[in-house]
């Protein structure tokens, strides 16, 4: 299988609309799961597109960027180890085994990315203090470009290689490295999951979590068949709680009671 050209452009075009869209609309099309899907629908292989992506998604729970904080770029790696998957015929292992390091790598071309942003705030700075509006608009457009190239740019030239790429690594990959590789697979959704469970009130909830397990370990409930169950249960929990006219109340009455008034001299 061949990649062809129709295809490196597409997919190069998406990832630079993802990574900006990820700071506008948010719609999500940056995430693993949407570039891994999108991905599989222009290789004609959509169960593993959907199969990577979903696998990354999970490494990425409980994993967010924030302010200048750069993390590992799954969408990238979404892309890049679905095509090369579907070209080498290798199956999700392979794909994974390339996905996870090209998305660590691709922390340093987020660096660069942010980097060049900041030069331009700069001259945005100025340019408010200048008051020229017309400036200011085309500078914040002008940011998009460099963001949008740190991700379409190394897409591009990683599937233009694409097959001599593909065959330098299946030759010379040790089959030691590609079971790590199989093993890390495995074990990084969930080490995701439990990073997302750090977070959460998990305490509270550990008779849902056992329910979950139960249903899906012994009785072998499909997924879709183990979230109607969770939805059912949030739904009760969620009817048991407090109304919102009755926090409403409490805070209302807790806001009047810390409220003391006078001057700070009065005391």
């Amino acid at each position: 299988m061949e990649i062809q050209l129709w295809q490196i452009i597409i997919l190069s075009l998406y990832a630079y609309f993802a990574i900006n869209e990820s700071l506008a609309t948010g719609l999500g099309f940056h995430y693993p799961v949407f570039a891994g899907l999108f991905t599989g629908i222009v290789m004609g292989d959509i169960t593993l597109g959907l199969a990577v992506g979903g696998t990354l998604q999970l490494m990425m729970l409980g994993v967010a960027s924030f302010g200048g904080a750069s993390v590992p770029d799954f969408l990238t790696g979404a892309i890049v180890g679905t095509v090369f998957g579907a070209l080498s015929g290798k199956g999700l292992d392979f794909s994974i085994g390339l996905a996870v390091p090209v998305g660590l790598l691709m922390v340093q071309l987020d660096i660069l990315a942010r980097f060049t942003n900041t030069i331009l705030l700069h001259k945005v700075d100025n340019a408010i203090e200048k008051l020229e509006d017309k400036k200011i608009s085309k500078l914040i457009l002008a940011g998009t470009i460099p963001w949008g190239l740190s991700r379409a740019l190394p897409i591009f030239i990683m599937l233009i290689l694409g097959e001599a790429a593909v065959s330098t690594i299946m030759n010379y990959m040790p089959e030691w490295l590609m079971g790590g590789l199989k093993v890390a697979g495995g074990v990084l959704p969930v080490v995701g999951i439990g990073v997302l469970l750090r977070y959460l009130p998990t305490k509270n909830y550990i008779p849902y979590l056992l329910i979950g397990f139960f249903l899906s370990a012994y009785l072998k409930v499909p997924m879709l068949g183990v979230t109607i169950v969770g939805l059912v249960l949030a739904l009760v929990a969620f009817n048991k709680g407090p109304s919102l006219e009755t926090v409403q109340a409490a805070d209302s009455q807790g806001n009047a009671n810390s409220f003391e008034g006078g001057f700070d001299g009065d005391e």
